[in-house]
C-alpha cells in the first residue's frame, strides 16, 4: 500500500493530499529514510512523522485498503 494512503486510512494525516504534501516536504520516513508518497509500506515498517516541533513514530501492524474509526488505531501502534 502507497505510504500517502496509508498515513490516510490510519488517519495519522486527515487527508491524502495532506499527507502527499508532508512525504514532499521531506517529514516522513520510513525506517530511518525520508520517504516518498508513492513508497510501498509492509508490516513492521517504522515511519516517523514530522509536526512542527513534535514528532511521531508508529510501527505498522496491518494494512487495509478502507477502516473505521475503531479499526484505525487497530492498524498501527505508537513507539
Amino acid at each position: 500500500m502507497r505510504l500517502d494512503k496509508y498515513l490516510k486510512v490510519t488517519r495519522l494525516i486527515k487527508r491524502r493530499t495532506v499527507a502527499n504534501e508532508a512525504c514532499d516536504a521531506g517529514r516522513v520516513s520510513v525506517n530511518g529514510k525520508v520517504a516518498k508518497a508513492s513508497l510501498d509500506v509492509k508490516v513492521g515498517d517504522v515511519i516517523e512523522i514530522g509536526f512542527g516541533t513534535k514528532n511521531v513514530r508508529v510501527e505498522v501492524l496491518a494494512l487495509l485498503d478502507t477502516s473505521k474509526k475503531d479499526e484505525a488505531k487497530e492498524l498501527f501502534r505508537y513507539l
